[in-house]
C-alpha cells in the first residue's frame, strides 16, 4: 500500500477527499441535529436529511477541487490552504444557494447551515495541516536513483529542492560517463557492479536514466533486472512529464514523436470532442448570458469604439480564423501597424478592460467561434500569424501545437501567467504538447472546472 501511495498521486487524494467527504458529512447532521428539536432517533435523522447533507459534502468537494486543493503544490503552504479553502467555501455557499433554489425540496436550515459552515471549514483545514506534515515525510516520498550527473540530472535534484509539489528524494546520482558534474557532489557515486544488489540495499523505488547519451554508456542487463524484478526503470523526460505536467523542449527529439505513448487520435476522439464542445458552449452562453450583456453595456459607456474585437488567429492545422473578444483596449492600440505583446500594467488597455481580463470575461465572445468550429473549449491558445511565424522559427517544435484546435481555455492557461514574450510561449509550448498527448475528455473536464481557480489566483499563485 505505501508503494501505491508513493508512485501515484491519485490513491493519496481520493484518500484525503474521503476523509474531507466524511467530515463534511459528520458537521453538516451536527448543524441538523443541534437545529432539529424532533431528534428522536439517530438512524431516522441520517435518512431524512440525506440529499441535504450528500449536497453539501459534495458542492464543497467540487469547489476544493475547483480551486487546486487536490494538487501537491496547493498543500505546502498553510497560508495558500487557509485562503484557498476559504474562497472554495464562499463559492460552495453561492453553488448550494443556487441548487436549493433549483431544487426546493432540498433545503439545508440557516441555524444548521450556521453551525455546518464554520465546524466544516475548521474540519478541512485541520485535516489539511495533517495531510501536509503526514506527506511531507521522507516515508513517503518515492526513493529514486538516478543514473547520471549532468543537466538533466541538476534538473532532477532542483525539483527536488522544490518542496512537497513533487514527491520524490533522490538517493544517490550514479557517475557512468564522465558528465560534467552539476548536481551536488555529495550524492555522486561511481558505476555500480549490481544494481539489484544496491536496490535491495537503499530500498530505491524507482530508477530514472538521467544521461543524454544512452547508447553504450548503460549496464541494460543490471537495468533489466531490475525491471523485472519490480522495480520500474523510465527515462528522464518520461520523470519530467510526470512530475511537472509539462514536455521538456530542451530534452526533446523528432523520434519523441513517433515512439512515445500517448498522442489520441482517431475520427471517434474528434467527434466526442466536437459534441462535448457544443454542449458545453451552448450551456455557457445560455448560463453566461447576462454577463456577457453587462460587460457589453459597460464598454459602450465607457466611450466610441466597437464592443466586440475581431482579430486574424491560427487556427487547427494551421488555417487561419477569425477571433472575437469584447475589446479590452483603445481603438488606437496598434497604430502604427505592428503587433505588439500584450505586457503588464499595458498602457493601451482601457478601466473596463482591465476589468474584463482580469476576471477573463474578455474572452466569452469566443464560445460563438466554438460553435462555428472554428476552436474548441480547451486546447492552446491561438497566437496571431505575425507571432506564429516568428516562434516557429525561434521554437523547435512550435508548430505542432496546431495539431489540435486551438481552445478558450486550456492546461497551459492552469499551469503557467499570462504570456508576454517569446520565452512565456516557449514555456506554454511545454505545457500545449502535454495537453496534446494526454489528451481525454476527462482532463478536458478537469481543465474547464479548475479554470476557476486561474481567475482567483492568476499568475504566481496559480
Amino acid at each position: 500500500m505505501r508503494r501505491i501511495l508513493k508512485m501515484h498521486a491519485w490513491p493519496v487524494f481520493a484518500l484525503l477527499a474521503g476523509t474531507e467527504a466524511l467530515f463534511l458529512l459528520a458537521m453538516v447532521y451536527v448543524g441538523f441535529m443541534t437545529s432539529y428539536a424532533g431528534v428522536a432517533n439517530f438512524h431516522l435523522t441520517v435518512l431524512r436529511f440525506a440529499p441535504e447533507s450528500f449536497a453539501f459534502a459534495g458542492t464543497l468537494l467540487v469547489s476544493q477541487y475547483a480551486f487546486g486543493l487536490y494538487r501537491w503544490e496547493h498543500c505546502s503552504k498553510f497560508s495558500d490552504v487557509l485562503a484557498r479553502t476559504a474562497a472554495a467555501f464562499a463559492s460552495g455557499f453561492v453553488l448550494l444557494s443556487v441548487i436549493f433554489y433549483v431544487f426546493p425540496s432540498i433545503e439545508i436550515w440557516r441555524s444548521a447551515a450556521a453551525v455546518a459552515f464554520p465546524l466544516g471549514f475548521a474540519s478541512l483545514v485541520a485535516t489539511r495541516v495533517a495531510f501536509s506534515r503526514i506527506l511531507g515525510q521522507r516515508v513517503f516520498k518515492r526513493r529514486v536513483l538516478v543514473i547520471g550527473v549532468g543537466d538533466h540530472a541538476a534538473c532532477i535534484e532542483n525539483l527536488e529542492n522544490a518542496g512537497i509539489a513533487y514527491r520524490f528524494s533522490c538517493v544517490a546520482f550514479v557517475d557512468v560517463t564522465g558528465e560534467e558534474r552539476k548536481v551536488s557532489s555529495s550524492r555522486v557515486i561511481p558505476k555500480l557492479n549490481s544494481y539489484p544488489d544496491y536496490i535491495a540495499k537503499e530500498s530505491i523505488d524507482e530508477i530514472v536514466v538521467a544521461i543524454r547519451e544512452r547508447r553504450g554508456n548503460l549496464p541494460l542487463q543490471s537495468l533489466m533486472d531490475c525491471r523485472l524484478t519490480g522495480t520500474p526503470v523510465i527515462t528522464y523526460q518520461a520523470f519530467f512529464e510526470r512530475e511537472t505536467g509539462r514536455i521538456e523542449l530542451d530534452a526533446l527529439k523528432p523520434e519523441w514523436f513517433v515512439f512515445s505513448s500517448g498522442f489520441p487520435g482517431g475520427d471517434l476522439q474528434h467527434v466526442v470532442k466536437r459534441g462535448f464542445d457544443i454542449a458545453m458552449s451552448a450551456v455557457m452562453l445560455f448560463l453566461l448570458f447576462p454577463l456577457m450583456a453587462v460587460a457589453a453595456l459597460a464598454i459602450r459607456l465607457e466611450g466610441k469604439g466597437p464592443i466586440l474585437f475581431r482579430q486574424e488567429r491560427i487556427g487547427f492545422r494551421g488555417q487561419p480564423f477569425v477571433l472575437l473578444k469584447f475589446r479590452s483596449m483603445r481603438v488606437d492600440a496598434e497604430r502604427d501597424g505592428i503587433p505588439q505583446w500584450a505586457r503588464k500594467k499595458d498602457p493601451r488597455v482601457t478601466a473596463v478592460g482591465s476589468v474584463l481580463r482580469a476576471t477573463r470575461i474578455d474572452e466569452l465572445p469566443q464560445l460563438l467561434n466554438i460553435l462555428k468550429g472554428e476552436m474548441s473549449v480547451v486546447g492552446p491558445r491561438p497566437e496571431r500569424p505575425y507571432f506564429v511565424e516568428q516562434l516557429t522559427q525561434i521554437i523547435p517544435f512550435y508548430s505542432e501545437r496546431h495539431r489540435v484546435k486551438p481552445g478558450l481555455t486550456g492546461w497551459a492557461q492552469l499551469c503557467y501567467p499570462y504570456g508576454l514574450s517569446e520565452q512565456d510561449a516557449k514555456h506554454k509550448l511545454q505545457y500545449d504538447l502535454y495537453y496534446i498527448k494526454y489528451f481525454s475528455i476527462m482532463r478536458d473536464f478537469v481543465i474547464i472546472v479548475q479554470t476557476i481557480r486561474v481567475v482567483f489566483w492568476p499568475n504566481k499563485l496559480r
